[in-house]
């Protein structure tokens, strides 16, 4: 996840999910801006140095390549370091008859993601016939035609509270009307995550305000958008994903994305922590989620190697640096989604500052859960194992820095 500077417009506080919590217990905890800090080869804005790595970006081949190959794609990055920026394609659409445009990722077919040069996510298909999709009166990917489309006028607010989370105001800054969801269903049975990111012209002199906060250029010419990347890790290495959407409202407002309330209906919470290595049919049947951790209270600082967690993203507007548990990529073949399963993690207080080092690797941080670290539940209380918090995030993979 991450946030963005307070736009001074209306504010409206949130008041559901787990995000809305005053407290939870070992969190409330002031954090140093330098506190911890260690020499290291990790970045402050990365999980590591990645000097000598190989950048792969992702595409429909990933699951059958090695990290250190790069097939086709339809991505391209640009600054790919401090503060680097997707180019995706940008499609033209219908939603509840007005035009739309909107990107696609990931795909639930391999010839329908081949021909898009898009992430092929089979785990997808597990969301068709759920009401976490709309479904699109086109067959044609390139011009859906779907129910409900995207408000991109509320202005975005998110206020650090006492110990920067959680905030003590805030309010997404684009929120779907009724029945929206970036997940559509195509008539022949296709899942794309089809995110829609604007609404307004597509000329010259493009109007922000009618485009989601975090597309940085429209280039009308080569129908094109330049979408601001999140830094994330993954086994002790650094990934780039865009952050489009989530089922939670203060999730969407301290991501600074769309408000999409029926993506809590993609199958099913926690689904993805018992996934294994297979071919569809998966050996988790149904499950259309992967997990993610989230720290809430790692040490800030921008300029810290050790920052890290959801404090720092809302004191410092940098990432937090969360946690995947997979990539498309034949490590974890097919197990990868971007409909990530949120699960939030706190240190004990007893921990001192200086001791919460910045996690890297899923199954190491979940070992963390009952002896350093607690695991946040659905009802906002701490637990001793590992729980899904039970929101989702929409966050699709852009690249991977591999060790060579």
């Amino acid at each position: 996840m991450t946030s963005s500077p307070t736009r001074t417009r209306a504010v409206r506080a949130a008041t559901g999910g787990v995000f809305a919590l005053a407290t939870v217990a070992g969190a409330a905890v002031a954090l140093p801006a330098t506190a911890g800090a260690t020499a290291t080869t990790q970045l402050p804005y990365m999980c590591f140095n990645t000097a000598g790595t190989f950048h792969q970006i992702f595409g429909p081949n990933s699951f059958f390549l090695n990290e250190n190959q790069q097939g086709p794609t339809s991505f391209a990055e640009s600054r790919p370091n401090a503060a680097p920026v997707a180019t995706l394609p940008l499609y033209a659409g219908t939603a509840a008859g007005h035009r739309v445009f909107y990107i696609i990722t990931d795909a639930s077919d391999q010839a329908v993601a081949t021909s898009l040069g898009v992430n092929y996510t089979p785990k997808l298909a597990n969301a068709a016939g759920t009401p976490a999709v709309q479904r699109s009166a086109s067959n044609n990917p390139r011009a859906i035609n779907v129910p409900a489309g995207v408000d991109f006028s509320p202005a975005h607010v998110l206020t650090p509270g006492p110990n920067g989370f959680p905030p003590s105001a805030a309010q997404a800054g684009a929120v779907g009307n009724p029945g929206y969801s970036p997940l559509v269903q195509l008539p022949s049975g296709v899942v794309l995550n089809a995110e829609q990111i604007g609404d307004g012209a597509i000329a010259p002199g493009w109007d922000k305000a009618h485009w989601a906060d975090k597309v940085e250029t429209v280039d009308p010419y080569h129908h094109t958008v330049g979408y601001d990347i999140t830094n994330g890790c993954y086994e002790n290495q650094s990934v780039h994903y865009i952050s489009t959407d989530s089922s939670d409202p203060t999730a969407a407002a301290i991501e600074d994305v769309t408000y999409a309330p029926p993506l809590g209906n993609v199958p099913s919470p926690d689904c993805g922590t018992n996934d294994i290595n297979a071919t569809p049919p998966f050996i988790n049947p149904g499950c259309a989620r992967e997990s993610l951790i989230a720290f809430i209270n790692g040490q800030t600082g921008r300029d810290n190697p050790q920052r890290q967690g959801e404090n720092a993203a809302i004191a410092d507007h940098e990432s937090p640096l969360n946690i995947l548990e997979d990539v498309p990529n034949s490590g974890g073949q097919f197990n990868y989604s971007p409909m990530w399963d949120i699960h939030f993690l706190q240190w004990n207080a007893t921990v001192p500052i200086a001791d919460r080092l910045r996690q890297t690797d899923f199954a190491t941080a979940e070992s963390l859960v009952g002896t350093q670290a607690q695991s946040i539940t659905p009802a906002g209380t701490a637990s001793n194992t590992f729980q899904t918090t039970g929101f989702v995030v929409n966050c699709p993979l852009i690249s991977i820095f591999a060790n060579n």
